[in-house]
């Protein structure tokens, strides 16, 4: 049974950093397997924040790039995010996923102050 858990959310003020991780169990080869960090904030869609291939290639949405960093450590099946220069508009939930699969952590809750 693949479980996925993130922690590394809280209340931050504007400008401020926060380093989410998502920890990964069940599986047999995590290392094969591309991740992602979605966020969602009331009233909004789910969004595609960041993604990091099997190979270590990574994807950001146009509003984060230069600001948050995706990154993977195989040996601790860990993948993480790293969010420096934090805006009012990045509060959400931000929830780890095996990309393009079923597999999601509970979430973590990002609020960024004003």
């Amino acid at each position: 049974q693949v479980q996925l858990v993130e922690s590394g959310g809280g209340l931050v003020q504007a400008g401020g950093s926060l380093r989410l991780s998502c920890a990964a169990s069940g599986f047999f080869s995590f290392g094969s397997h591309a991740m992602s960090w979605y966020r969602q904030a009331p009233g909004k869609e789910r969004e595609l924040v960041a993604y990091i291939s099997s190979g270590g290639s990574t994807r950001y949405v146009d509003s984060v790039k230069g600001r948050f960093t995706i990154s993977r450590d195989n040996t601790k099946n860990t993948v993480y995010l790293q969010m420096n220069s934090l805006k009012p508009e990045d509060t959400a939930v931000y929830k780890c996923n095996v990309h393009d699969t079923g597999y999601w952590g509970q979430g973590t809750q990002v609020t960024v102050s004003s």
